[in-house]
Formats: C-alpha cells, sequence, structure tokens
C-alpha cells in the first residue's frame, strides 16, 4: 500500500514537499517515483528512484527543480518541489514496481507502474 501526504495550494516560486509510506511489502530493490496528471491529461512520470541503488531519473520539465529521495529504513519516498510553477499543477501520485528501474522510459508510461497510491493534489496559482 503506497499512501502520500497531504498536497497543499502554492503561490508559483514556492515549494512543497510530498512523502509516500509504503507498507505491506520490502522497500529494497523496487523501482519508485512519482507520476501526475493534470485535468483532461494523460498521467506523465515525473521522477523516479531505484531503492536498491538510489540512481534517479526525471522529467526533463522538473529537472533541476524537483528532487527525489528515499528513506529505506522509514520505508519512504519524498519527492521536494522548488520554484514552482501553474504549469506543476495537478493530482500526483506515488508508485511503485518491484523491479529496477529500466531508465527514463519508465517515466514514458503510467503501465510501467502497477502499484498506486490514491493520488493528491497539488495547485500553484
Amino acid at each position: 500500500q503506497l499512501v502520500e501526504s497531504w498536497g497543499a495550494s502554492v503561490q508559483a516560486g514556492g515549494s512543497l514537499r510530498l512523502d509516500c509510506a509504503a507498507s505491506g511489502y520490502t522497500h529494497r530493490s523496487n523501482c519508485m517515483g512519482w507520476f501526475r496528471q493534470a485535468a483532461g491529461k494523460e498521467r506523465e512520470g515525473v521522477a523516479i528512484i531505484y531503492t536498491g541503488g538510489g540512481t534517479t531519473y526525471y522529467a526533463d520539465s522538473v529537472k533541476g527543480r524537483f528532487t527525489i529521495s528515499q528513506d529505506s529504513a522509514k520505508n519512504t519516498l519524498t519527492l521536494q518541489m522548488d520554484n514552482l510553477t501553474p504549469e506543476d499543477t495537478g493530482m500526483y501520485y506515488c508508485t511503485a514496481v518491484r523491479r529496477s528501474c529500466a531508465g527514463t522510459q519508465d517515466l514514458a508510461s503510467s503501465k510501467n507502474f502497477n502499484y498506486w497510491g490514491q493520488g493528491t493534489q497539488v495547485t500553484v496559482s
């Protein structure tokens, strides 16, 4: 089970941190990450991390602004979002799959992942 922290409404240029708590399975050797979905658009990959080694991958639209990290001891995943823009508005979903990350191609489709949180809303104005 994946449970995201509460999202928020923030002003452009601001920062927000999202956390995801994983339970029911071990945190090791999985590909975990975040996708988002804006109203009327398809779900898109934001950032992923291989929990077995810490390798990270980011969508071009968030590189340099977002940071994904993990706390293996607590079984949590974090997305630190800085310099937010209105284009970052959407429902953010924590996701995981029981294998290593395949690289940026994993960000291309939500079908690459099979565990999902309920989502949390982020609004930037």
